[in-house]
């Protein structure tokens, strides 16, 4: 009897054993915990060994966001993830981690505004295994007219309501370069054209209906990648999305420089955009011109040179034109993207681009561009080349997409980091744009060219 209870317990000791164990083996450990802050929502991702199961409530007086993981081990990396949170996010104002129950993590976001938050998960796919991420979206959304208003209108400085230019500089001066084509002040646009209904009427009602007024044109400028998508990196370690948003700030600074132009980034920082709200952000400032930048990547480190690419309805230009569209279409699964929001805006932004009128005006743009940046890069192709890409089909704005050069090869990875290339890149984007204003003026728009 005495051996039978003690091999009872010791039975019942090698029981519990097994189940805790079992239970310890069941849970997954975080790898990874990621920040993105910005304007537009800020990101948390958290990268776990295995699926992440969760739940999540909003609790209210003061906002916060309050996440439960499941079978999460509560290990170094998710402690650090307080560590991670700065003063300067817009909508985090701490977050505190802690074992909540037996097999629970418990997260709470305390949140400076009222956010709206997408949380999801995402399979592995390229560098990532499973993630968990908490998109907190304000709960009035970025108005991206707002980054416009800085810059006054031409047609307030023709009703005086803005400061005049400097002596000795005529309102069409633009880049110093003689060679460039001037854009001169519009005259009153036509009564069809949507994008200047408002600023018109504004304009009458500011003059008394008399005389001429101006509109600025608008060129959308979209910086690859971005947050969890670095887009292709170097063999010396340098991110293509790095790249891309350093060459886009040096362009805006250029364009807004110009009296008569102004320009918006579809991301202004470090974080993910989709390739739809990318094309949405174009339109909702009603952008004359959609102009997307990267640095081309390739299984071959000797392929060099510069490119522009627009949309093709038939087919990629050539077999590396379609691998590379299919490797930035890929971004949104990179980048993550949470599939289960429909927004009927976005959807109808990525229609079949049937215009024949947009596609010949971004040809147009195209080929001004890879003039001009031939000049200081060798092109890849002497032409234009076409592929389906995603971020190209705005139905209403003609629109391109650069490839400053191959950040796989070694050498154009070395150029891509210099300062002074980036800004010779700008300053050759921007000739091209000006040089296709110069012969082709927006859509009912009267337009006296000036050539310098």
């Amino acid at each position: 009897m005495k051996n039978r209870r003690a091999l009872l317990k010791a039975g019942g000791a090698m029981m519990t054993l097994l189940v805790s164990r079992a239970g310890f083996a069941q849970e997954t450990s975080i790898l990874a915990v990621r920040v993105w802050p910005a304007q537009d929502y800020t990101r948390v991702t958290l990268e776990g060994r295995n699926a992440l199961k969760y739940t999540q409530q909003i609790v209210k007086n003061p906002e916060r966001l309050v996440i439960d993981l499941e079978d999460v081990e509560f290990n170094s990396v998710i402690q650090s993830l307080p560590n991670k949170i700065t003063e300067s996010d817009p909508y985090i104002k701490l977050i505190r981690a802690g074992r909540n129950r037996p097999g629970v993590v418990r997260l709470v976001i305390e949140l400076k505004n009222e956010v709206k938050p997408q949380v999801f998960t995402l399979d592995p796919v390229g560098q990532y295994g499973y993630r968990l991420v908490l998109d907190l979206y304000p709960a009035a959304p970025v108005d991206p007219l707002l980054a416009l208003i800085e810059k006054p209108d031409p047609a307030d400085a023709a009703t005086g309501q803005a400061a005049p230019p400097e002596s000795g500089q005529s309102p069409a001066q633009t880049l110093d370069d003689k060679n460039t084509p001037q854009i001169a002040r519009m005259e009153s646009p036509g009564a069809d054209d949507p994008r200047s209904r408002d600023a018109a009427a504004d304009s009458r009602s500011k003059s008394g209906g008399k005389g001429k007024m101006t509109r600025l044109l608008t060129v959308a400028i979209d910086p690859g990648h971005g947050g969890e998508d670095p887009g292709a990196v170097g063999k010396a370690g340098t991110f293509e999305k790095h790249v891309t948003i350093s060459i886009a700030r040096r362009l805006k600074a250029k364009i807004d420089a110009d009296p008569l132009m102004r320009s918006m980034l579809t991301r202004d920082d470090d974080y993910f955009v989709p390739l739809q709200q990318r094309v949405a952000k174009a339109r909702a400032v009603r952008a004359d011109l959609f102009v997307s930048i990267h640095a081309d990547a390739f299984v071959r480190p000797d392929a060099n040179g510069s490119s522009v690419f627009v949309l093709s309805e038939k087919g990629a230009s050539s077999t590396a034109a379609r691998l590379l569209a299919q490797h930035e279409n890929a971004a949104d699964l990179v980048g993550g993207v949470n599939f289960g929001v429909k927004d009927a805006v976005l959807a109808k932004t990525l229609l079949d681009l049937s215009q024949t009128a947009t596609m010949a005006d971004s040809m147009k743009l195209a080929k001004a561009v890879l003039g001009e940046v031939g000049g200081i890069n060798r092109l890849h192709k002497g032409e234009v080349e076409q592929a389906g890409f995603a971020v190209l089909k705005a139905p209403d704005i003609p629109s391109i997409l650069v490839e400053t050069a191959f950040i796989s090869n070694p050498e154009e990875e070395q150029r891509l980091k210099d300062d002074a290339y980036q800004d010779k890149m700008a300053d050759a984007i921007l000739r091209g744009i000006k040089r296709y204003f110069a012969k082709n003026p927006p859509a009912q728009q009267r337009m006296k060219i000036a050539l310098g």
